[in-house]
């Protein structure tokens, strides 16, 4: 028996990838245009696609990734160097590419990001797999500008998604109240909601510190800023806030939440107009018909929810699942949530949101665990739960012209986060499957808009 030297063990391989790509090319036409077929456009097409795809560099999100959250640094990078991305959706973990420049290769080095090289062959490899399985491809095309909310006063570990922004490089800015009240908002894409209680109730930390000097100064600093925007009440200049950021979201903005931002947000939107804070926090009564009052109609997110309104309960409502006032620790070696698998070609929006290397991810606590399957609303699509438990720990909606997603928990790489705690050094969890969530939401805005299919 012959054997075929490389040379020609090449040559049939290009034939038949290129004999695919004028089938492709060809089928593509016919679907366009049934009935009649312009050769002449068919071949200036694989003409134009063999020339444009040369060579690329694709920056692989699987398990043989160094470093993950670096990856979003430097795709988000090339895309704010004007160079498009493209995302190829559950391909690999959800790798990037772009066509090759030695600056992105340098780039990819300086980050210690994992990359490769590939050519025509390989990149009409990837496109048939893309063609034949669950998976699409979504162009990144403009970068979104970032906005944090978060207190001037804010400490290290109280906020992961500003963890890992610094950690991949990914620059943002930070606004606080006046600068939402004085209609700042409208200069961003994406605004994250700092670890923050819109209730206007001091994060309800009253019954354990309410005698600390820092509580005490926040307390301050808070109503001073309240009365200085022409609030009567922190409660009151908070959802009064709230509103503002829902109509930012309605009007086409991305918002992304984490923790106790998530259902104290819901509840100042479904509390408006109406005193829910007990007299320790405003000094004015709850008003008696507060259970009847609550107006569901105006959350985004839950609904049929009861607040709790004690001051010495740790909670705000049962939203919370496990309640923070009656935690239930299962320790981190057992508490994990599923992510759920979404159709890429017909739902991109979710596959986006829920790119990884793994399927199922380690849970984490926090004010905010998660969410109680039964007081989110029917619309609502839930991207990751606890299937054994009431536990919904990753939602998304849409909003208007805009889009919401919240995710339960305050550290993805801190099981049981305290107050005090030390800020988590993400280098050492360069590959963190829960922090691959947050930024996922970062890179969503940067996405060119498909039609649905569905």
């Amino acid at each position: 028996m012959k054997v075929l030297s490389n040379t020609t063990t090449g040559f049939f391989r290009s034939a038949q990838i290129h004999y695919l790509l004028i089938q492709y090319v060809y089928m593509f036409e016919r679907f366009q245009n049934p009935g009649r077929v312009d050769l002449k456009k068919v071949i200036s097409i694989i003409f134009i696609f063999q020339f444009c795809f040369s060579q690329k560099i694709l920056i692989p999100m699987d398990e043989n990734q160094k470093d993950h959250l670096k990856a979003y640094g430097a795709a988000f990078w090339i895309v704010s160097e004007k160079i498009n991305v493209e995302w190829i959706l559950n391909y690999r973990g959800g790798s990037f590419i772009a066509d090759y420049y030695q600056k992105i290769e340098q780039e990819c080095r300086l980050r210690n990001v994992s990359y490769e090289l590939i050519d025509t062959e390989d990149m009409l490899s990837i496109y048939n797999d893309v063609a034949t399985n669950n998976m699409d491809i979504v162009l990144l095309e403009k970068t979104p500008k970032i906005a944090i909310y978060s207190p001037p006063n804010k400490q290290p570990w109280d906020d992961a998604v500003t963890l890992a922004l610094t950690y991949a490089e990914v620059p943002y800015e930070t606004l606080w109240d006046k600068e939402v009240f004085n209609g700042d908002l409208s200069k961003y894409d994406w605004l994250h909601l700092h670890h923050e209680d819109f209730t206007g109730q001091y994060g309800k930390f009253y019954k354990n510190y309410h005698t600390a000097s820092w509580y005490i100064e926040q307390k301050r600093q808070f109503e001073s800023l309240a009365i200085n925007l022409g609030f009567n009440s922190v409660p009151e200049q908070k959802k009064a806030l709230a509103q503002i950021i829902k109509d930012y979201v309605s009007n086409g903005g991305f918002l992304f939440a984490m923790c106790s931002a998530t259902d104290s947000f819901d509840i100042a939107l479904a509390t408006l107009g109406i005193d829910a804070a007990h007299s320790v926090y405003d000094g004015t009564p709850i008003d008696k018909n507060l259970k009847n009052k609550i107006d569901y109609t105006n959350s985004i997110a839950f609904d049929s929810f009861d607040i709790i309104s004690d001051p010495m309960v740790y909670e705000y409502s049962n939203i919370d699942y496990p309640p923070s006032n009656n935690v239930i620790v299962r320790g981190a070696e057992a508490d994990y949530f599923s992510l759920f698998e979404f159709s890429a070609k017909y739902d991109p929006v979710p596959t986006m949101l829920t790119q990884n290397h793994v399927g199922v991810i380690k849970g984490f606590m926090g004010q905010t665990t998660g969410f109680d399957r039964e007081k989110i609303k029917k619309h609502i699509l839930i991207m990751g739960e606890d299937e054994t438990t009431p536990q919904v720990k990753y939602l998304h909606g849409n909003l208007g012209q805009g889009t919401f997603t919240f995710l339960g928990g305050h550290d993805p790489e801190d099981y049981q986060h305290f107050v005090g705690d030390p800020q988590t050094d993400l280098s050492l969890h360069r590959n963190s499957p829960g922090y691959r969530l947050i930024l996922n939401n970062i890179l969503f805005p940067a996405a060119r808009k498909k039609e649905r299919k569905t």
